[in-house]
């Protein structure tokens, strides 16, 4: 599904940029199919992320693999919203960069 039209895309690219819940990402990647700027890549998670969950997560993030979704690119986000719709987890959230 990559590719998708930027048409429903809101703000101009850096006003607002995803902000991923590692404690519910599971890493199925259905945001980086969806998203139209490329916003996102799945990959195994940073030790320094990781150690910083609890027990509970983290054995969490064994069962699924060790990766989860980050924004390498979060300053293409125009705010089109079909990443926070597509998450299965309702682990992405949109917020006004600083």
């Amino acid at each position: 599904m990559r590719g998708k039209s930027t048409a429903d895309c809101k703000q101009k690219a850096g006003v607002i940029a995803p902000v991923i819940d590692l404690k519910r990402c599971e890493g199925k990647a259905d945001c980086l199919d969806v998203c139209p700027e490329n916003v996102f890549e799945i990959r195994r998670i940073d030790e320094v992320d990781y150690l910083s969950l609890d027990l509970m997560h983290r054995l969490k993030l064994r069962v699924h693999g060790m990766k989860v979704a980050y924004t390498p690119n979060a300053d293409a986000c125009r705010s089109c919203g079909l990443c926070v719709t597509a998450c299965p987890e309702r682990a992405i959230t949109l917020a006004r960069t600083a």
